[in-house]
């Protein structure tokens, strides 16, 4: 019998145990009121100064509907602020002064991570990772793109 891969399961698995480090490096940093898929909406908003709910949504690969649920929460709990655009037909989103002390202790819980990762596998192997999941992520995505153009059904 042909053995099923286990790539999803192994990625979904390395994602839990980084997720919950985390989560419980932030909460012992007092952040404790987050759930796993703010931190990506957080991380996002760290590294993109100023996105559009649309933006972030292509980003993310998120629906509108759960980028607005997630950045109401985000909003109610003091991380970010919506600022109308220029144009006054969308939102631009910011991190608030909260989300910007957010944003120092959650690069230095990364950085704490990684260095626990380091320890565990080593420099080369993280860094062998790191390059192969970034390698393969960019390929499924082109092939994701060709695959919505038409001639491929799952």
């Amino acid at each position: 019998m042909k053995k099923i891969s286990q790539i999803g399961a192994l990625l979904k698995k390395s994602y839990r145990i980084y997720g919950q480090q985390m989560l419980q490096g932030l909460t012992e940093r007092g952040f404790s009121d987050l759930r796993p898929s703010f931190l990506e909406v957080l991380r996002c908003l760290c590294e993109h100064h100023g996105p559009t709910i649309k933006e972030l949504g292509t980003i993310l690969g998120l629906k509108k509907q759960t980028m607005t649920s997630h950045l109401h929460e985000l909003e109610a709990r003091g991380y970010i602020r919506r600022q109308v655009g220029e144009d006054r037909r969308e939102q631009k989103i910011y991190l608030t002064e909260y989300g910007e002390r957010f944003k120092l202790n959650l690069l230095e819980v990364t950085e704490q991570i990684e260095q626990n990762f380091r320890v565990a596998v080593g420099e080369v192997e993280l860094d062998r990772v790191e390059t192969l999941l970034s390698n393969f992520y960019g390929k499924l995505q082109t092939f994701d793109q060709q695959d919505q153009v038409g001639d491929r059904f799952f």
